[in-house]
């Protein structure tokens, strides 16, 4: 089976449309109804996003987290604090989010800075974890170089004998919250004329502008 030649492949986006009128005034209620409707739509992991960090040269990175919070304080997310986007945040505390619903042809992008949450909040979502995922969290050296997957296995099985089944959280594991400055709302449209709003934070109100696609 030969690759499709990638130049020419081609899709035309007509599902929906971003006009003023029908966006929120405040970014977090537009992203909570477009994130009810991806759910209302089935959408494949509604809540997965890249995650943009910049390490000590300067160069860019990316991954897929979960988000496990959305309120008025920003977007959470919980992982190893010892691991390459740990290290970054810890470098440089600013990121960048981005949620794509391929099904429903739509892109959000949130830039702000981020910080830990609390001891507390933490705690809290690590106790609501499968018990499998909170003994990986102790098992795992994230982004670090291991010998085989036969080693990560026996590390698991080592905290399940040590901490049984009430594991603490790790020290090293908890959650960061991005505070949004910037929120782009992107929907495809035809002809490649999309709608792109964005809300820029501005002394304490948010201004929403329309960009060029």
């Amino acid at each position: 089976m030969s690759t499709p030649k990638l130049a020419d492949e081609r899709k035309s986006y007509e599902r929906g449309e971003l006009e003023e009128a029908l966006a929120a005034g405040e970014p977090l209620v537009q992203f909570r109804r477009w994130l009810d409707e991806a759910f209302a739509a089935r959408v494949p992991e509604p809540t997965a996003m890249t995650l943009a960090t910049v390490g000590a040269g300067g160069r860019p990175s990316t991954r897929i987290v979960l988000a496990k919070g959305v309120d008025e304080r920003g977007i959470a997310w919980y992982t190893n604090y010892e691991s390459r986007k740990g290290q970054e945040l810890a470098l440089h505390p600013f990121a960048a989010l981005q949620f794509h619903w391929v099904e429903l042809e739509r892109v959000v992008r949130i830039e702000g800075p981020v910080e830990r949450t609390s001891a507390e909040e933490s705690d809290a979502y690590y106790a609501t974890r499968p018990l499998d995922s909170r003994l990986g969290a102790w098992a795992s050296p994230q982004s670090r170089v291991i010998a085989s997957r036969a080693m990560l296995v026996a590390e698991a099985a080592k905290a399940a004998a040590r901490h049984g089944l009430h594991p603490p959280r790790p020290p090293h594991w908890g959650g960061y919250r991005l505070l949004p400055e910037r929120w782009e709302f992107w929907q495809g449209r035809k002809s490649r004329l999309h709608d792109r709003l964005v809300y820029r934070l501005h002394e304490g109100h948010w201004l929403r502008e329309r960009l060029a696609p």
